[in-house]
């Protein structure tokens, strides 16, 4: 037992050492949002794991300052503005505002990876599995669960690409410039995208809650974007239509594309619709370079097509974290500071290159070094142009960031 104490403290002091080091010599005052002096921040620190919070800042050196002192594995600011930042209670604080924020992460979507390399462990049994954790133990029935979760090429695609959709939705359907959006990688598994401008600053939650319900699709109203009958003929959006009409299209077209038999019995289509759209398959998809497919198929009606068309907005919506966006007090991460479970910085990525983005590499806060690890176990990873295979109890040399990140995931400890 001493030992293993031992093993942590060395662990945990050298991974606050490179933290600290970071936040000395690299940590910039181009990072600091705007409005400064009115944001309330925080900090969770490595070894406590308590939240310090409703710290106000005038200067960036008092920041600075403030972060080489505490050494925290995570820091965050309001997306609030403040009359009173510092003051601990909200109440007293004076909002007058506060950003835009979205925050999508792989752990709100389900992706197939995460039964390769998700841990989470019943806190009261120690039963365990893979892939998203249950509310409830299934060998227990407690409810405080452990995560482990890994960050691989998937998860961080993933991720990408529904940001790339919400990103589409922010400018085509709500009219935001690439110059009024800044999007970050958060250093761990996802992205954040802030909107600071005036216009949206005074929005209250239930404002917010309906630009939510858009961009995750739902309440849409189907006979409002196209899908209707007039005079007994049933009509569809096209690709080409504005707003979600055009996105129904899209995503329909996409269901239909990949999809089985099974996956339309899932629907509860009658097996009357499920044959026609099998046996005319071919035709439907051909039939969007026309008209659309929405009265070409005999058998296949109004509340077929609206099961269908469900299926293409789950495809077309952008999965967010509805409560980071409605929260108007909300903290989030500093862009440039240093992830506690990667040792990857948040990113500013600009909007035209966020395809091009590698956040495994273009985020990588050290650059050289390197530290002796013994490994406990973890799966393939890549940091930068490397990648390393699975290792399982084993003492290896690694570069600083590919050994930081798996200290911080908790896969190894600094070797004797």
């Amino acid at each position: 037992m001493i030992v293993e104490i031992e093993m942590l403290s060395k662990t945990l002091k050298f991974v606050q050492e490179k933290f600290l080091e970071y936040y000395k010599d690299s940590f910039q005052e181009t990072w600091v949002p705007s409005l400064f002096e009115n944001r309330e921040f925080g900090v969770l620190l490595f070894k406590e794991k308590i939240m310090v919070r409703h710290r106000s800042f005038q200067q960036f050196d008092e920041l600075k300052g403030f972060l080489c002192e505490l050494v925290p594995s995570d820091v965050y600011y309001s997306s609030a503005y403040y009359e009173e930042p510092s003051a601990s209670e909200m109440g007293e604080k004076g909002w007058f505002g506060a950003d835009l924020i979205f925050d999508i992460d792989a752990d709100h979507i389900p992706t197939p990876c995460e039964k390769v390399h998700d841990v989470w462990v019943c806190s009261n049994c120690n039963f365990s599995d893979r892939g998203v954790a249950p509310e409830k133990c299934p060998s227990c029935g407690a409810q405080k669960i452990d995560t482990k979760t890994w960050v691989c090429e998937v998860c961080l695609e993933t991720t990408k690409r529904e940001t790339m959709k919400l990103l589409d939705m922010l400018t085509s359907d709500f009219g935001f410039s690439a110059k009024e959006m800044k999007v970050y990688f958060s250093g761990h598994r996802g992205y954040h995208v802030h909107v600071e401008e005036e216009s949206v600053r005074n929005l209250d939650q239930i404002a917010r809650r309906e630009i939510v319900d858009y961009i995750v699709g739902i309440g849409l109203d189907m006979d409002i974007h196209g899908l209707k009958v007039i005079d007994q003929r049933l009509v569809g959006p096209d690709f080409s239509d504005v707003g979600w009409g055009g996105r129904i299209a899209r995503g329909t077209y996409e269901f239909l594309l990949n999809s089985s038999s099974q996956d339309l019995e899932r629907l509860g289509l009658q097996r009357r619709a499920i044959d026609a759209i099998v046996k005319y398959k071919s035709e439907i998809l051909e039939s969007w370079k026309e008209r659309g497919p929405w009265n070409i198929v005999k058998g296949v009606g109004l509340a077929s097509w609206q099961k269908i068309v469900e299926q293409g907005i789950e495809l077309q919506s952008a999965k967010i974290d509805t409560v980071v966006t409605t929260d108007i007090h909300r903290l989030i991460r500093l862009d440039g500071t240093l992830h506690g479970k990667t040792g990857l910085k948040k990113t500013e990525v600009s909007v035209a290159g966020i395809d091009g983005f590698d956040p495994l590499k273009d985020a990588v806060a050290f650059k050289q070094g390197a530290v002796e690890v013994f490994v406990h176990e973890s799966p393939k990873f890549r940091i930068g142009d490397t990648e390393y295979e699975g290792l399982k109890e084993r003492k290896v040399e690694l570069p600083i960031a590919a050994g930081l990140f798996l200290l911080c995931k908790g896969a190894a400890e600094v070797a004797t």
